[in-house]
């Protein structure tokens, strides 16, 4: 009785009119072969699961399950396994994983779809999360296909009230919690010298693997603003400006301190806001509240603020201690809240039912914020000009069917440093995916993750998955695709998230 793949629902240990909830099982461990058993299939038969495309090693199988308690095991290449990450109970199979189906859906005359499911950085979860195992009516959404054929989309929304507890606790723990909290054990920041030539500047954020350093005022004595990528951006597309007053060779002896000036006549004539090219260094206390701090971030449009600390009442002999960052913020949320998730009811939300992220807009629909993506064989120089323009931190780069197929982000502009290849191109000749190219090799410190360059997800996914996966380093944020396809749906960023948790 085995089916040929997993376009098709197994309906297992089901009699005659029960109602039957569509259940994704995931191995993400690899194997040749692997197989799914369990007291639904009566521990006798073994469903083949295939592997996910794009992702060989994740195999995948759907099961329609009456609602109860179940168990499973999985049949890797020979030799019976089970999850770590999923709940567990020793039984007359040995250790089996569990799973409990409470919810049952109203009784629809339906054929089910395939749920949604696609690989993801498997890092630790929540205990008992379905990282690797997703369940429709637990992530509140159904996908069924009626008799005549049409799609009908079920989702429960979450009440006000749930909003504005889950709202209240947040916003009451970020308040009570300080910077301090954020400090490493061990580590190091890098603060560069104003004075510091710009071309030799982006060689230490390369080598450093770092995409941005705080900058010292040796004679004042202070720290007085931040060296990004959007820095170097704007120094490229002058480079490649033949009516620019800078060239590369000018870039060998141009100080910091002097494109700091030069951005603000550049900004000035191009009309463009003065905060862009702020000089004030926005920066917070080891006593500020992380709310403080999360809301500095989302008001100023900065990425990091510096924690600095000065034991002298008049704020001299500054020290950095930490760059803070929505993503150390985050990792102390999921952290707080990680046993003890039932106490906020947004994090079991699917994302595609709250007001999150920005969305490609349906046919018929209107959207305030487009969705800025590109081809592959689209222009550096264009790519360059949109991160600005949109005010973007990074861009899908899709195929003619919108499929995702990578990301450019501003980050990966500090790679062109290495080998001075910013000299050897010209903006407008060589194509975003070339440029990626550049910047991929074993040593490339920028854009990756658990050996992705990118993190995707599904609309069907609860919040609390994308929280803990933007909560990594380096993680900024969450590529939104349709299953299978990975046609680009959305993104969720850092500061989606934080906008929407602070309400």
């Amino acid at each position: 009785m085995y089916s040929s793949g997993t376009d098709s629902i197994r309906a297992s240990g089901a009699t005659a009119g029960a109602v039957l909830i569509p259940t994704t099982f995931v191995w993400p461990y690899g194997g040749r072969r692997v197989f799914l058993s369990g007291s639904f299939t009566g521990w006798s038969e073994h469903l083949p699961m295939s592997p996910v495309e794009g992702c060989p090693t994740v195999f995948q199988v759907i099961c329609s399950l009456t609602p109860g308690y179940h168990e499973y095991k999985y049949f890797v290449d020979g030799e019976w396994r089970h999850d770590e990450r999923q709940p567990f109970v020793g039984s007359n199979y040995g250790i089996v994983n569990t799973i409990l189906i409470s919810r049952e859906p109203d009784p629809i005359p339906a054929i089910f779809q395939e749920p949604e499911s696609i690989p993801a950085a498997f890092g630790p979860e929540t205990p008992g999360s379905r990282s690797n195992m997703d369940v429709d009516n637990d992530a509140f959404q159904r996908v069924v296909t009626l008799s005549d054929g049409s799609i009908q989309e079920v989702i429960s929304r979450i009440s006000e009230a749930d909003l504005q507890v889950s709202h209240h606790r947040i916003s009451l723990f970020l308040s009570r919690h300080t910077a301090y909290e954020l400090l490493p054990e061990s580590g190091k920041v890098i603060a560069l010298d104003v004075n510091l030539p710009v071309k030799q500047a982006f060689h230490i954020l390369y080598e450093q693997g770092i995409p941005l350093a705080p900058l010292w005022d040796f004679c004042n004595g202070q720290f007085v603003g931040v060296l990004s990528p959007l820095d170097f951006i704007l120094i490229l597309r002058e480079l490649g400006n033949n009516g620019s007053n800078l060239t590369e060779e000018e870039l060998e002896t141009h100080t910091i301190s002097a494109w700091k000036e030069s951005k603000l006549h550049l900004n000035r004539q191009i009309g463009r806001s003065t905060r862009v090219c702020q000089r004030h260094l926005f920066h917070a206390g080891p006593y500020d509240s992380l709310k403080d701090i999360a809301l500095k971030i989302l008001q100023n449009e900065v990425s990091v603020v510096p924690i600095i600390h000065s034991s002298s009442v008049d704020g001299s002999f500054p020290q950095l201690l930490h760059l803070a960052s929505l993503s150390g913020i985050l990792k102390c949320i999921c952290r707080h809240f990680r046993h003890s998730s039932s106490s906020l009811p947004i994090l079991q939300q699917p994302i595609c039912s709250i007001p999150i992220g920005t969305w490609v807009p349906k046919i018929g629909e209107s959207n305030g914020r487009p969705l800025a993506m590109l081809r592959p064989n689209a222009s550096l120089s264009s790519a360059l000009t949109l991160l600005v323009q949109a005010q973007v931190s990074s861009i899908p780069i899709v195929d003619d069917n919108d499929s995702l197929l990578d990301v450019y982000s501003k980050s990966d502009i500090t790679a062109l440093a290495k080998d001075r290849a910013y000299a050897k191109i010209r903006l407008d000749e060589i194509s975003v995916h070339q440029a990626l190219q550049l910047g991929q090799d074993a040593n490339s410190p920028f854009g990756f993750f658990n050996g992705q360059r990118f993190q995707m997800c599904l609309r069907s996914d609860p919040l609390h998955k994308i929280m803990e996966r933007l909560s990594n380093p380096g993680v900024r944020r969450i590529i939104i695709v349709e299953a299978g396809s990975k046609r680009v749906e959305g993104i969720i960023s850092l500061s989606d998230v934080f906008r929407f948790l602070l309400g």
